[in-house]
């Protein structure tokens, strides 16, 4: 009897073997981004060109005055003519926004660790950061500047009373909420304090921290423009929140819509910055950056 090969039965091919997947994942891409983000991306983009259009044609429409509403084209304008003048407070403004959050950090996260390491130093102190945060920053601003006589400092220390408490409250909520446990075996192997704090409490409070400090940075920016609208001042060492009285005073609306744009910016800059950080430092590990197929 001759040598017989059996043919291969037929495979039903659906697109999802071995030779199609490279292919599949290839047309999931576009530029390097992943077609699932594009419409987050694509979305806003749309209705913001819509609505600046939109805003666009009811001013030449209506020929509202520039100093009522100027368009969004005359705001452009203004930006990029006046930019020399309003880069410069910008750049005050951020300088006091980043010193403030930086000492909100580093404050915010040594009480953390203090209170829980002592139930004790948590109970007697915590109620009084709790009150330093119900307290309007605009109130109190007036007292900060007469009582420190320093402008600059006057406004780090305002703008730090608004971003201290998100740091503080989420990083205490974090470190408390390590896996009990875990915190158990550690015990059980006679860890040390620091030891538990280090490998244990610290990470499991990374991504409570994260999200705490997105919400400080925008509150850091928010704190220095109130308390540059307090101060006020005046000359070239001035930031963005006086330009912003000048131009209203002067009646020059659009400047002011001009400068309230870089302050948006700004916020919104700040907001990305630290979200890339914290994908950055939870994506391979924690349950909130992992990438899921469904």
């Amino acid at each position: 009897m001759s040598d017989m090969t059996l043919p291969t039965p037929a495979v039903p091919h659906d697109g999802t073997d071995a030779e199609a997947r490279p292919v599949f994942r290839v047309e999931r891409k576009v530029l390097g981004i992943s077609t699932e983000v594009w419409p987050g991306i694509i979305a806003p983009l749309v209705i913001g060109v819509l609505a600046l259009g939109a805003w666009e044609f009811i001013v030449w429409w209506r020929a509202i005055p520039p100093f009522i509403l100027p368009g969004p084209l005359l705001i452009a304008k203004t930006l990029f003519d006046d930019w020399g003048t309003l880069s410069a407070s910008l750049w005050i403004t951020l300088r006091i926004t980043a010193a403030a959050l930086i000492a909100a950090v580093s404050l915010g996260v040594g009480l953390a660790i203090l209170f829980t390491q002592s139930k004790w130093l948590e109970k007697s102190l915590f109620p009084y950061a709790v009150i330093l945060q119900v307290t309007p920053v605009v109130s109190i601003a007036p007292l900060i500047i007469i009582w420190v006589g320093d402008i600059n400092l006057s406004l780090l220390i305002c703008a730090w009373i608004v971003a201290f408490f998100p740091i503080l409250s989420n990083t205490i909520l974090g470190l408390n909420s390590a896996d009990h446990n875990l915190i158990n075996l550690f015990q059980l192997y006679r860890a040390s304090r620091w030891q538990t704090l280090r490998y244990l409490r610290l990470p499991a409070a990374l991504p409570y921290f994260l999200g705490g400090l997105k919400i400080s940075g925008g509150l850091a920016l928010i704190g220095a423009v109130v308390a540059e609208f307090v101060a006020g001042s005046g000359g070239s060492a001035s930031g963005l929140a006086y330009r912003i009285l000048e131009a209203g005073y002067q009646l020059k609306i659009p400047r002011m819509f001009a400068a309230l744009i870089m302050i948006s910016m700004s916020g919104i800059a700040i907001f990305l910055a630290i979200s890339w950080l914290s994908h950055m430092l939870l994506r391979r590990w924690h349950e909130s950056a992992l990438k899921r197929e469904n």
